[in-house]
C-alpha cells in the first residue's frame, strides 16, 4: 500500500490509473479513526474496482465548534495498518495546509439542502463536508465514491452535488453497520463511557419502533410517528438531549406529512453525556 499525502502525488497516480482502460478508481472519503464500519465500505470498493483509495482527512470547515474539532479521535497508524490488511491500494493523507492553503476562498453548497436538519444544528457543517468532498473527488478522480447510509443527509447531499455538477463518478451507498447492541458504529462510539453506550440505545429503539408503527400498524401519519421517536428517547432518562427528530423525503429532504414508502427517511440525532450521535433508518 502506498501512502500519499500531497495533492500533486495523488493526482498523479490518479491520471496514470485513469489512462489505463483496466484500471476502475473506488474513493472511500473518511475523517480517520477506523472501525469496523469503514471496513465494510472498503470491501464495497473493492467489489466495485481494482484501484481503491481511502482517503484520510479530519475537515476542520465542517466543524463548527472548535472542541468538537479538537476531540475528533485521530488513529492514523492504526488507521494505515487497517488498510494495509485490507489491501488498499493506496492511503490519501493530506495536512489541512494541504487541502487549503492560504488565500483558499472557495466553497460549494448545496442550496436548499445544506441549511436544514443537521444543518440547522451545525451552520455551515454541509458547506465543508460539500467542500472536501468536491476537492477529494478533483483530486482522486474515481470512478466510484463509496459512502454510509448512516449520515442519510450528507449522502443525499452528495449525491446532488456529483449529478449537478456532472461528475464522472457513481455513488455507491452502504447500509449502517451496527454492533450486537444495534448502537450504530461511529468514530465518536469510543468517546461513550459504557453508561452512555447503553443510553445511546434509545436511538435504536426509536427507529425500530417507527418500523414496527408502519409496518405492523400501517400507522403513516409522520406526527404521530415522531411523537413515537420522543417518547423512545425521552425514556433513557437524564443524560441524553434529543436535538432532533425528523421524517423527510430521501430525494429533497422535505419534511413529510405522511410516510411515502421507499422514499421515506427517518432522522435522529441526540447528545450523550457530551458526544454527538446520528442515526437513521429508511421506510
Amino acid at each position: 500500500m502506498q501512502v500519499i499525502s500531497t495533492i500533486t502525488e495523488m493526482q498523479a497516480q490518479a491520471r496514470k490509473w485513469r489512462a489505463n482502460a483496466k484500471d476502475r478508481i473506488v474513493l472511500v472519503p473518511t475523517m480517520g479513526a477506523l472501525h469496523r464500519g469503514h471496513g465494510r465500505l472498503i470491501e464495497k470498493a473493492k467489489s466495485q474496482g481494482n484501484r481503491v483509495v481511502v482517503s484520510s482527512f479530519v475537515n476542520p470547515i465542517q466543524f463548527n465548534d472548535p472542541n468538537d474539532l479538537q476531540n475528533y479521535p485521530r488513529t492514523p497508524d492504526v488507521d494505515k495498518q487497517v488498510c494495509e490488511k485490507l489491501e488498499v491500494d493506496t492511503f490519501f493523507e493530506p495536512s489541512a495546509e494541504e487541502m487549503y492553503p492560504v488565500g483558499f476562498l472557495t466553497s460549494v453548497t448545496i442550496a436548499h439542502l445544506s441549511n436544514k436538519i443537521e444543518g440547522a444544528s451545525r451552520p455551515g457543517h454541509f458547506r465543508g463536508v460539500s467542500t472536501v468532498v468536491a476537492k477529494l473527488l478533483n483530486i482522486v478522480q474515481p470512478h466510484v465514491v463509496v459512502f454510509g447510509h448512516k449520515d442519510a443527509q450528507q449522502l443525499t447531499i452528495v449525491k446532488h452535488m456529483v449529478r449537478d455538477m456532472a461528475y464522472d463518478t457513481e455513488v455507491v451507498a452502504v447500509s449502517t453497520d451496527r454492533d450486537k447492541t444495534g448502537l450504530a458504529l461511529s468514530s465518536r462510539n469510543v468517546l461513550l463511557s459504557e453508561e452512555g453506550r447503553k443510553k445511546g440505545l434509545c436511538l435504536v429503539r426509536a427507529l425500530r419502533r417507527v418500523h414496527f408503527l408502519v409496518k405492523k400498524q400501517n400507522i403513516t401519519h409522520c406526527g404521530e410517528l415522531l411523537q413515537a421517536v420522543r417518547s423512545a428517547v425521552n425514556s433513557a432518562g437524564a443524560g441524553i438531549e434529543l436535538d432532533y427528530a425528523h421524517i423527510v423525503s430521501r430525494l429533497t429532504l422535505q419534511d413529510l406529512s405522511h410516510v411515502e414508502r421507499g422514499n421515506t427517511l427517518v432522522l435522529v440525532a441526540a447528545t450523550i453525556d457530551g458526544v454527538r450521535l446520528l442515526d437513521s433508518t429508511r421506510l
